[in-house]
């Protein structure tokens, strides 16, 4: 269903905010929320919540029971799907804005409130709306082949044959109408809590002047010193800890809830759903999860282990995972700086490119600063077709949020470029949403490398990619194969937090390998990881936009006839195609294993280049 295009933990601020000056990194852009609405007392947020909900009570007077009768005249079936469409994106502008302003201060309660009335709103116009996909549904195979023959409906038909793989696991509309009713009280409640939670928590850092939100502390992991690192580790597991009740049973809950869904469903694997929406085969999940997982030894351990003996050390402590390198040379980025870093790269590669991610910049599509009650990480939202996307940050100078900058910015030029597809079919599955964001790291790492003459710069630009890929790739699989363990013995009751805490420190073991020392605490370091919550299974999307990057880049590298066109025509396709049929003009595969061996064979080679810079 295309009304929901936000990320489930996405930020705002008011609309006409000025961009923020920070010492350390310059002038800052802060959203401007006003291609959306200029406010949310604005009289044009209420007027579109009626009109919404009006057109989906019409669609339904309209539409329902006749939907398999259209199906013989063309302009009659296109002309329902188009109104639909029309109301998606509509539906979808106002979620996009009340989750917008809400995210930036979790912990306003006016906001929350806000965002809270618009949700439950729009769930309320999706009930009326619930009929529609099901009774396409049902609409039989030889009359719905003959509907997609006519022209303009034909346009419609990777979105029709999408539906029609979800034909196994809808249930009739009544139960239908319970599930999305009972969302906003079961999953979308704990959804909420967890969010508003982790937004007001604070940390007591010794020897900081005073308490830190997460964002903060976690990026005091890669601080130089280590007794701030140590410091922050300590600081974290103590608060992460007096919660552990709460986030026991946020994720109980859930885990229960998602089972409850796919055992009515019909889903047999705890990841089939996920594969289903991602558009992706098991199968071929499975490939990349077991490739991974075999390359632990050679990538994570190998790595780490060096990593131990830069650091005069013989096992890495947890907090020393993300170290710098100890003649790391150390510097603040400024915004402006970045900013020349990401557009420069990006034009290297195609000016088109580099326009589009201007906009970004100019027309403050970003925002940039770390404040009180804005949520953590980084995302781009995609909102709706007729507007534009928006990106949020949390810069603090450091290298590696201009490669954040890089990756969100390749999901925006993505987003922009899918756009002409409509509500439909220009949502990304995410097996492919990572794309352009992992190769716009890519190009803004290359360029960056490229420039850098001096050799423990390079060094450290190299550790740094590689830990970042190792953190993608490698920490998403064990993050995936977290999930898989708790979702399984979910089935079989609730699990305990030592349970919870025992299998992290099992999948961290195995990923992590002998070179890291799992120092008491760090058990629970699952709580604060956002995707276990809001998407389950999400994760292991990073790992396949990874390795598929890997693949391309070498393409690119190698001079691969017509790239550059057949890049931007896949990513201009959005959803409308299969991967397989976005890739086959590369002529790569992902049902290949050697596929995500040639993926993984990247990462490897640049430790190989580490290791010869000893």
């Amino acid at each position: 269903m295309p009304f929901n295009s936000l990320p489930k933990n996405a930020p705002a601020t008011d609309a006409g905010a000025a961009p923020s000056k920070t010492d350390a990194f310059g002038a800052m852009p802060e959203w401007d929320l006003s291609d959306l609405y200029k406010s949310p007392t604005a009289p044009e947020v209420q007027a579109d919540l009626k009109a919404a909900a009006a057109e989906a009570q019409r669609i339904r007077a309209t539409y329902q029971g006749k939907l398999a009768g259209l199906a013989a005249d063309g302009d009659k079936l296109v002309g329902a799907i188009q109104d639909y469409e029309k109301l998606a994106d509509l539906a979808g502008k106002l979620g996009s804005y009340s989750g917008l302003y809400y995210v930036l201060n979790q912990t306003d309660p006016a906001r929350a409130k806000f965002n809270g009335d618009v949700s439950e709103a729009l769930t309320k116009l999706y009930t009326d709306l619930i009929f529609f996909e099901l009774e396409l549904n049902q609409i039989d195979d030889a009359t719905m082949a003959a509907a997609v023959k006519h022209k303009a409906v034909a346009r419609y038909k990777p979105w029709l044959d999408d539906l029609r793989k979800e034909k196994p696991h809808q249930l009739d509309e009544k139960l239908e109408t319970l599930f999305t009713e009972k969302s906003q009280t079961s999953r979308g409640a704990f959804n909420r809590l967890f969010d508003e939670t982790m937004s007001s928590l604070k940390f007591d850092v010794e020897g900081e002047a005073e308490m830190l939100t997460l964002e903060p502390t976690l990026n005091l992991l890669s601080n130089v010193d280590e007794a701030k690192r140590k410091a922050a580790s300590a600081a974290l597991s103590k608060t992460f800890r007096a919660n552990l009740p709460l986030f026991t049973l946020i994720t109980n809950t859930l885990a229960k809830d998602k089972e409850i869904s796919d055992r009515w469903r019909n889903f047999k694997d705890v990841a089939d759903s996920r594969h289903l929406a991602n558009r992706v085969e098991a199968p071929v999940v499975d490939a990349l999860v077991s490739s991974v997982r075999a390359s632990y030894p050679a990538l994570s351990h190998r790595y780490y282990a060096m990593k131990a003996k830069w650091l005069g050390k013989e096992k890495l402590n947890t907090w020393d995972r993300n170290a710098p390198l100890p003649d790391k040379p150390e510097r603040v980025i400024s915004w402006a700086e970045a900013e020349t870093i990401v557009l420069g790269a990006y034009n290297g590669f195609a000016p088109e490119m580099a326009t589009i991610a201007k906009q970004f910049f100019d027309k403050r599509w970003i925002d940039a600063p770390v404040k009180p009650g804005k949520a953590p990480g980084a995302f781009s939202a995609s909102t709706v077709p007729s507007v534009h996307p928006y990106v949020m940050m949390n810069y603090l100078g450091k290298p590696r949020d201009v490669m954040t900058l890089a990756h969100e910015l390749g999901h925006g030029v993505h987003q922009w470029l899918a756009r002409p597809q409509g509500p439909l079919l220009a949502p990304t599955p995410l097996t492919l949403a990572e794309t352009a964001s992992v190769f716009g790291e890519m190009l803004t790492f290359r360029a960056l490398l490229a420039e850098t003459k001096d050799k423990r710069e390079k060094k450290a630009m190299i550790a740094g990619k590689v830990e970042d890929m190792i953190n993608t790739v490698v920490r998403q699989i064990a993050f995936y194969t977290f999930e898989r363990k708790v979702h399984e013995e979910r089935r079989n009751g609730e699990l305990t937090s030592d349970r919870l805490n025992a299998i992290w420190l099992e999948v961290q073991r195995e990923s992590l390998g002998p070179a890291i020392e799992l120092n008491p605490g760090y058990e629970v370091f699952w709580t604060y990881i956002p995707h276990f919550i809001h998407s389950p299974f999400y994760v292991y999307a990073y790992a396949f936009g990874d390795c598929l990057v890997n693949s391309l880049y070498g393409l690119y590298a190698e001079a691969h006839p017509g790239f550059v066109q057949k890049y931007f025509d896949l990513l201009k396709a959005g959803g409308s195609k299969h991967h397989s049929e976005l890739l086959a003009p590369f002529g790569l595969d992902a049902r290949d294993p050697e596929f995500w061996s040639k993926g993984l064979k990247v990462v490897e080679g640049m430790i190989d280049d580490l290791e010869a810079m000893d």
